[in-house]
């Protein structure tokens, strides 16, 4: 069966994923780009964004793991945007532009669905109101044979944690203190008894942690 995995999701020193605050002036929140700015250096991202140049080194190595093998990917409704509630505004069509990084069936979930909608690029935007367990088997049955994604964001996460769903988690460490914001290990005490846990320092000051299923 394919593996649920999550990679690049940065934490603060006090366990955010991110801050509060969220709107389309401030993704992050109060966190501006801290939690992210060692990723945002990396030539993976760069290339991402059709830029040339960037980093090397650990921290991209670690970034570039990101897409291989990849057929799906589920994200919160926050990490698509800012807006709350029901749709006041169905052009909006997520952070990224018209060609988003995704490349895949990607799983929105939601309380308030809508139609799907198709990118350049073989992005799919599907928006669901459903259980991790009801949402993970379609992005399976999306994804083939390759492996889904968990693309955030904190609640999102967790909430596949909570669930035992997740085969790989790739967390970052990132030496800030936020104060406030969404916390990532609320609820999950002792996670780390069903993982092998591995860790590596980059000189950008984060810790990789890599969390294994046993």
């Amino acid at each position: 069966m394919s593996l649920v995995r999550i990679h690049n999701f940065s934490i603060s020193l006090d366990g955010y994923g991110t801050g509060e605050g969220q709107s389309l002036d401030a993704p992050f929140g109060h966190a501006t780009d801290r939690l992210h700015g060692w990723f945002f250096r990396t030539r993976t991202f760069r290339r991402m964004s059709g830029q040339e140049g960037g980093e090397t080194g650990v921290d991209d190595a670690m970034a570039r793991a990101w897409g291989d093998g990849i057929g799906a990917e589920i994200m919160g409704r926050n990490k698509f945007g800012p807006q709350r509630g029901p749709w006041q505004d169905e052009e909006w069509k997520g952070w990224w532009g018209a060609n988003p990084p995704f490349h895949t069936p990607v799983f929105v979930l939601t309380h308030h669905p809508r139609p799907t909608l198709e990118m350049e690029g073989g992005t799919t935007f599907h928006f669901l109101d459903a259980t991790p367990e009801e949402a993970l088997r379609q992005a399976r049955a999306a994804a083939g044979d390759l492996d889904v994604r968990i693309g955030g964001g904190p609640s999102t996460v967790r909430a596949f944690l909570e669930a035992d769903l997740v085969d790989h988690l790739h967390l970052v460490v990132v030496p800030i203190v936020l104060g406030r914001g969404e916390p990532i290990w609320a609820g999950l005490e002792g996670l780390e008894q069903r993982f092998r846990t591995e860790a590596v320092s980059s000189p950008s000051g984060v810790t990789h942690l890599t969390f294994t299923r046993r």
